[in-house]
């Protein structure tokens, strides 16, 4: 049997939230990006606050957070003094930014660390440039996608 396209679209909603907690972003915004992702037009605070049953005031630290992130952008309707909000033109462009910046941090760190350990310490030397390898091949391919 298959499913409705309301389920399909709650399920994917949720599934956002799920993983956007997994990278440490609150799942509420993770869940607001499902809406719009899924759903492909501009939301007002109200109407966002409604659609995701949340409080208007998780709906606001979300919308600051997103847009700060440069993940969606604030829109205005000729005649409407509401805000509404939707998608950036290159949303995801964020996340591999983001995720680089993450790997940089984690290669230095590993980097530092193996420099400074004796150099006649050559199994300990070892293990660390293997797991510095693991973000230099990382580092490289979130470059190459951005």
């Amino acid at each position: 049997m298959s499913r409705s396209i309301a389920v399909i679209r709650e399920e994917f909603i949720e599934q956002v939230g799920l993983i956007a907690q997994a990278e440490l972003l609150p799942r509420i915004a993770g869940r607001l990006m499902g809406l719009l992702i899924f759903d492909g037009k501009e939301y007002s605070f109200s109407e966002l606050a409604e659609a995701l049953q949340v409080s208007r005031g998780s709906i606001s630290s979300s919308v600051s957070l997103l847009t700060a992130m440069g993940v969606i952008e604030r829109t205005a309707k000729p005649g409407d003094r509401q805000d509404y909000f939707k998608l950036s033109e290159d949303p995801y462009n964020t996340f591999f930014q983001r995720a680089l910046r993450r790997a940089e941090k984690a290669h230095k760190t590993i980097q530092e660390t193996r420099n400074a350990v004796p150099k006649d310490k050559r199994e300990i030397r070892g293990r660390l440039k293997e797991y510095e390898n693991f973000y230099t091949a990382l580092m490289k391919a979130l470059d190459s996608t951005s």
